[in-house]
């Protein structure tokens, strides 16, 4: 049974709580999931008051409380309260830790959600330790925070260093909504519950391992953030990363999250280095051209409201790693994410090797496919292998087939939990298993921080690409041999 706490957010009229934080609390008041006593504590600086800022909110959700009973809506704007406060006066968080302290209702167990820009991260959280709201006397303290963790390796660290200083490891919660889909979190149980992928599930039998994360839309309205941060930072680091360790980790002793993230870790340390000289041979970058996505034709990237015209950040970053330990050593990862894509889509995809014997060599089907292992992300969840079979008739022909595993809704389940409504449940529970640990953010940055300081001093030219395409052609060159190919789709066309 989940405590009750009060939640407090912080930066609560902002774009990620209004799109994500206080739907999936709603959609969890709705599911039955929120503790009773749970209360939801909004912080901003805006003249609200506890009355008006339930009216707004109610706004924000009339669609969604539209589709579900009349008494939802109104049975969670009950446990909405307001606080006006500003981060940048210490004065603030005195009165907030009054509030916290003297109102009846509110339970002793807190959260602090950080829905702020991560510049604010140390600030707000050396100014929650000033007033002693990081001690865990009367109750259970959690500190959440967004990624980017840091800008380079040194931001990181920094970061690390000023979060540690005033929280304990095991207060704070680095959130990466990605590891919270239902795909991601079944890869775990698809690896380790069906044992007859085991013994294929190495260097012996795997080909390659592409991970890859496409977008058609563009950078909207982010263009302060996306010209600080580029694809290599936004995805690859975080998101990206995250599956590369779940893909390659061994198994953990037991389900504890200490067990779980000690695994991950271990992947991450055993990725080869690459050196500054090495970084064209393994990475490559490119930014998004003027193209035409549905029909309509797009700008480019230069061309995007508020980007400088000479700017040389990446929309489209591919990576070349190798893990080198006993399972995977000499078997290529390679990770791909872009804006402006052909499709918006995220998968893993497994290609095995040939069989040893070429039995069929002397037959009309002596070039045979290879097998492919596909994880679909978004926004198709499954599960899908491809093998050959033998077509009817007269002679030795074959073809392609997929074997579909869905982890769609269950016939007769009425709700299913989104990525941000699993990872909030989870800190509300302190269970840390979908949660970053400082280690995994710290070598996950040593593996990119390379290509990082390669590409920015690299700032008079970048290769482009046609939006609503796949990307530029010459990222081909980061593939081992010819017959391999970026896996576009889980369509069996996906190359």
């Amino acid at each position: 049974m989940l405590d009750s706490c009060v939640f407090v957010i912080f930066g609560s009229t902002g774009h990620l709580s209004r799109t994500k934080l206080l739907p999936s609390l709603f959609n969890l008041d709705v599911a039955g999931q929120l503790p009773k006593g749970l209360v939801i504590l909004c912080v901003g600086r805006k003249d609200w008051t506890t009355d008006s800022w339930r009216k707004e909110v109610g706004k924000w959700l009339e669609p969604a409380a539209k589709l579900v009973d009349s008494q939802s809506l109104p049975q969670f704007l009950a446990r909405l309260h307001y606080f006006k406060g500003d981060i940048a006066e210490p004065a603030s968080f005195e009165q907030l830790r009054n509030t916290l302290e003297t109102t009846a209702e509110f339970p002793s167990n807190q959260v602090f959600y950080l829905s702020l820009p991560p510049a604010e991260y140390k600030g707000v959280a050396r100014s929650l330790a000033a007033v002693g709201l990081n001690q865990e006397s009367g109750g259970w303290r959690r500190l959440v925070i967004e990624k980017p963790f840091g800008y380079d390796l040194e931001d990181a660290e920094s970061l690390d260093h000023g979060l540690r200083r005033d929280f304990d490891e095991h207060q704070l919660f680095r959130i990466d909504h990605y590891l919270g889909k239902e795909t991601v979190q079944n890869v775990f149980l698809f690896r380790f519950a069906n044992i007859m992928l085991e013994p294929l599930w190495n260097r012996n039998f795997i080909d390659h391992v592409q991970i890859t994360h496409c977008e058609s839309a563009g950078i909207e309205d982010r263009a302060s953030f996306y010209e600080g941060a580029g694809a290599l930072r936004d995805m690859i680091q975080s998101h990206l990363m995250q599956m590369l360790a779940l893909v390659a980790m061994e198994p953990p002793p037991n389900l504890d999250a200490e067990s779980i993230r000690d695994e991950k870790v271990k992947v991450l340390k055993s990725i080869r280095p690459i050196p500054k000289n090495a970084v064209h041979a393994h990475a490559f970058r490119a930014q998004y051209g003027r193209g035409h996505i549905g029909g309509q034709s797009v700008p480019g990237y230069l061309e995007e409201a508020d980007i400088p015209a000479h700017s040389t950040t990446e929309t489209y970053a591919a990576m070349k790693l190798y893990i080198d330990n006993w399972r995977w050593r000499n078997v290529p990862f390679y990770l791909r994410t872009g804006k402006r894509m052909a499709r918006h889509g995220s998968h893993i995809a497994i290609r095995f090797k040939h069989p040893p014997q070429q039995l069929f060599r002397e037959t009309p089907i002596h070039d045979i496919p290879q097998n492919w292992l596909l994880l679909g992300i978004q926004p198709e969840q499954c599960i899908r292998a491809e093998v050959q079979i033998r077509e009817p008739g007269i002679g030795m022909r074959t073809r392609t087939t997929q074997l579909d595993a869905s982890t769609c809704t269950p016939e007769g389940c009425d709700y299913k939990l989104d990525a941000y409504e699993t990872l909030l449940l989870d800190v509300i529970e302190g269970d840390h298993s979908q949660y970053l640990r400082s280690d995994e953010v710290t070598w996950a940055w040593r593996v990119v921080d390379p290509m990082l300081k390669v590409w920015a001093m690299e700032r008079d030219f970048i290769q482009t690409y046609p939006a609503g395409t796949w990307g530029p052609v010459e990222a081909n060159r980061l593939f081992e041999r010819e017959d391999q190919c970026w896996r576009n789709s889980m369509a069996l066309d996906g190359c």
